[in-house]
């Protein structure tokens, strides 16, 4: 049981025998031998192991110690990468959307100022002496005004938009 356990516990901490050797002052035959079964690390041994292996002494005396399969990091890495494409495809949508919104709201801004030269303020010529006739020409008015002087600045700032969201080849 302790051979097995300090042969899964060094190969879990990525070290090789020789290694191991190494910071135990021993040869790696001296590791091989006690992974092997055909000998036994003294007590003071013991505690210089589970101090370089990081271990507690129970745990290299103890029951089994399984050792992390390949597979099962082969699976989580799997499962990350399947993660990492569902939030580049996710940001790859987004990208996509805002990118046709800002065409949409550049053609709605296009469609509303050929609009608004089409008719050409037709409120400045209509009879104001009604009060209905006076709120919706205010209104119309209010819009106008507002829309001339806001959609420049927004049609620019969709344009660079559209720019800084194009799919990059």
């Amino acid at each position: 049981m302790l051979s097995e356990n300090i042969k899964a516990i060094r190969k879990s901490k990525g070290l090789s025998q020789e290694e191991l050797a190494i910071k135990l002052n021993v040869v790696r035959q001296t590791i091989s031998k006690w992974e092997r079964g055909l000998s036994v690390p003294d007590s003071d041994m013991l505690i210089s192991i589970s101090e370089v292996l990081e271990t507690p002494v129970s745990t290299l005396l103890g029951e089994t110690v399984i050792e992390s399969k390949v597979d099962d990091l082969k699976a989580i890495s799997e499962k990350l990468e399947i993660i990492n494409l569902q939030l580049a495809q996710r940001k790859t949508t987004r990208r996509k959307i805002l990118h046709w919104l800002l065409i949409s709201l550049c053609t709605v801004i296009v469609t509303i100022s050929a609009v608004l030269i089409v008719l050409n303020s037709p409120y400045l010529g209509w009879n104001y002496n009604d009060p209905e006739t006076t709120v919706i020409g205010v209104i119309f008015h209010a819009f106008e005004w507002l829309f001339v002087r806001l959609a420049p600045i927004i049609l620019i700032g969709a344009i660079v938009g559209i720019f800084l969201t194009r799919k990059k080849v």
